[in-house]
């Protein structure tokens, strides 16, 4: 693969906004989650990306989150639920209430046993995915921010051996978890990817919105957004801090002022040379950089806030759920 090949080739405009998106194996089929409470399934076969609602007793409210392990799905939703779908019929098979307030996030473990949700009760919960019995409950984020409103608890990432998982919170507070022992083993703070303005809003904003570790499970990247000047309109610039796991130190920091807004998601390439960011503000980016100095290699507009990717191992494709549309892009070198 090339970043600076990284282009797009499809689109599917819509009228909700997508949040999370995943794919079948064998790429035919993505999973999307919508602000109508939907959760589509998408048929990439199809010029037109054709969409149905999957069936069975789903979400009341916006679907924020989606995993997949077999023929067994797993999304979550501001109303508070986890809902088990089974991709071959297309239709619900288990709902739970998981949490007390907002789910952000949920993700399997890479064998396939475990489910990890996080809510915006501060509580970082872990499921046996077969059976949706909680196995545990733990927290290391507060519940209110340091001018005594309200925390949130964005962002979530297990380690590519499962042996380890991170949370990340709206003050810029970073967990790493054991995830058999449930015992924290590390914790970073980024708090310059939080704003309070006790001015024109008294109210605050940023927040880590994006974890992901590195392919050799040593780093952990955090994504989010710096000092914003116009908390109504996310105006400041993209920021990314990665942290060494064994030294508990930030190894790199970029602000980008080119592309403001929120970074969502964090990809690594496969040998950890570099890191593809994507998010927004009103408009969307895709932006590439090197893992070990952040310079820019590569950096693309996208069409509406960008929430989620996902992206096979060589970034061949790479299918984006966001603001008003989902779309297709590649690093395939072109051919001449």
């Amino acid at each position: 693969m090339d970043p600076s090949q990284l282009r797009q080739i499809a689109q599917r405009k819509c009228q909700d906004i997508l949040f999370c998106v995943e794919l079948s194996d064998d790429n035919s089929e993505a999973w999307v989650g919508s602000s109508d409470a939907n959760v589509y399934c998408v048929d990439l076969t199809s010029e037109s990306m054709a969409r149905v609602p999957m069936g069975g007793d789903g979400h009341a409210s916006y679907v924020t989150g989606v995993c997949r392990y077999g023929n067994v799905m797993i999304t979550s939703g501001y109303d508070k639920h986890l809902v088990w779908w089974d991709t071959d019929s297309r239709e619900s098979v288990r709902k739970i209430v998981a949490h007390n307030k907002w789910i952000r996030s949920v993700a399997f473990t890479p064998d396939g046993s475990r489910i990890i949700s996080i809510a915006d009760d501060m509580r970082v919960r872990v499921w046996e995915a077969s059976t949706a019995d909680l196995i545990g409950d733990v927290s290391d984020h507060a519940v209110m921010t340091q001018q005594n409103y309200p925390s949130m608890l964005y962002a979530l990432d297990v380690s590519p051996d499962g042996e380890l998982f991170a949370t990340a919170d709206r003050v810029g507070h970073i967990a790493v978890w054991e995830t058999e022992s449930l015992k924290k083993i590390q914790q970073f703070d980024a708090p310059k990817m939080y704003t309070w303005d006790p001015k024109q809003r008294r109210h605050s904003t940023g927040g880590i919105r994006s974890l992901a570790f590195s392919p050799d499970g040593k780093r952990l990247a955090a994504g989010g957004i710096g000092h914003v000047g116009n908390i109504d309109h996310l105006g400041g610039p993209s920021r990314i801090e990665i942290f060494d796991l064994e030294s508990g130190s930030q190894v790199l920091e970029i602000e980008d002022n080119k592309k403001q807004g929120l970074v969502e998601q964090i990809a690594w390439q496969k040998d950890g040379e570099w890191i593809l960011a994507v998010g927004g503000a009103n408009n969307g980016f895709l932006s590439v950089f090197h893992a070990g100095d952040g310079k820019l290699i590569h950096q693309v507009d996208h069409p509406g806030h960008v929430h989620a990717m996902w992206h096979d191992e060589d970034f061949l494709n790479l299918h984006i759920a966001a603001h008003e549309n989902m779309t297709h892009w590649t690093m395939r070198e072109q051919e001449v």
